[in-house]
């Protein structure tokens, strides 16, 4: 898996390096050194026992709880959002750091239940508590983006760990049925003219439509072998907004066409099927949990990302694993492949004391 990734990561590199017009700096450099030091993190994790990951699942909740109370009470604003904490020279985004804690929190609490008990009240009350607190706080910042993505890891858990589908099912028609309200009532102006200009974004194509507009001219116009490297006139000519963060796919492809996104696809791919071969493989349910949920939250960065850029998704603000510039989404997703390698290692250690 390691190689694939280092391979994926060095193209975001490129492809970053072509974002500042052809220099390293500020994004390519960055972009390197903050996969090295996560990379030297996802290590260290790999020989974390299991025992010890098991202890720590509610610890790690109730810090990560207590960064976004002060979120809420301290918190930098940036891009009208609050959602930094400022502690001494580290800037940090508590709200990522949820998207793997709660996985490993309900992973911790589904691994204590007695498997008589997933029918039950007990399995669907107090997860559904554990995932409302931080989603609630996440809302206010607000970044209904981070609050999905904690809301998908967290439901397929539920689904990992076998709640009977009639649940599901109920929780899809209740869905259905407040999301109307939630679009009137619950979300900002911005934010419902995302969903409108989804919908249709040639309506505005100078405003709330202009970066899915961009994006898909970017796209589109790589073809298939792409413009070739640093001639991409989309985002060199700024056009295309945020093309070293959100919209990198979009930079990506303008340059380097459909080969190179089959390339992205394919080395996802690769990480992916990884990532569920580790969850088939692990011993119990623990195990089997965490590396699941794990590989979902990756997954989901993935697909919200690619089906925004291409106008298959309303713009809520994910960035694509390890290509897209930012230090929040290197370190979730880097902390997802160490929890990964660090299952794996308890697999390979489980086969080894059984022969």
């Amino acid at each position: 898996m390691l190689l694939p990734l280092m391979a994926l990561v060095l193209f975001g590199a490129a492809v970053l390096h072509s974002a500042a017009g052809g220099s390293l700096s500020p994004y390519a450099d960055s972009h390197l050194i903050r996969f090295g030091v996560f990379l030297v993190m996802a290590l260290v994790m790999w020989r974390v026992p299991r025992e010890w990951a098991f202890m720590l699942a509610y610890p790690a909740y109730g810090a990560v709880l207590l960064l976004l109370l002060g979120v809420e009470i301290i918190g930098q604003v940036g891009g009208g959002s609050q959602r930094w904490l400022e502690l001494g020279p580290i800037r940090i985004q508590p709200s990522e750091l949820m998207k793997p804690t709660i996985v490993l929190v309900l992973a911790s609490y589904f691994h204590t239940m007695p498997v008589g008990m997933i029918g039950t009240w007990r399995a669907i009350v107090p997860p559904a508590v554990l995932m409302a607190l931080p989603m609630a706080l996440v809302l206010l910042q607000p970044d209904l983006g981070t609050t999905l993505a904690i809301a998908f890891g967290g439901t397929v858990l539920l689904f990992l760990a076998g709640l009977p589908g009639k649940w599901f099912l109920g929780g899809g028609i209740a869905a259905m049925v407040v999301a109307p309200l939630a679009y009137f009532f619950g979300l900002q102006d911005y934010q419902r003219r995302r969903v409108t200009t989804f919908l249709d974004p040639e309506s505005d194509p100078l405003g709330a439509g202009y970066h899915i507009t961009q994006s898909k001219i970017a796209i589109g116009s790589g073809g298939i072998p792409g413009k070739g490297f640093g001639e991409g006139s989309q985002s060199h000519l700024d056009y295309l907004p945020e093309p070293h963060t959100d919209f990198v796919f979009a930079t990506m492809a303008e340059e380097w066409g459909l080969i190179g996104g089959i390339f992205v696809l394919l080395v996802f791919g690769i990480i992916l099927r990884w990532g569920l071969n580790v969850a088939r493989a692990a011993p119990d349910r623990f195990s089997r949990l965490l590396a699941g949920g794990m590989t979902a939250t990756i997954f989901f960065y993935v697909a919200i990302n690619l089906m925004m850029v291409m106008g298959l998704a309303p713009v809520v603000g994910i960035p694509l694993p390890f290509m897209s510039h930012g230090g929040s989404s290197m370190m979730t997703n880097m902390i997802c492949i160490g929890t990964l390698m660090m299952v794996d290692r308890w697999n390979r250690k489980a086969r080894t004391s059984s022969i």
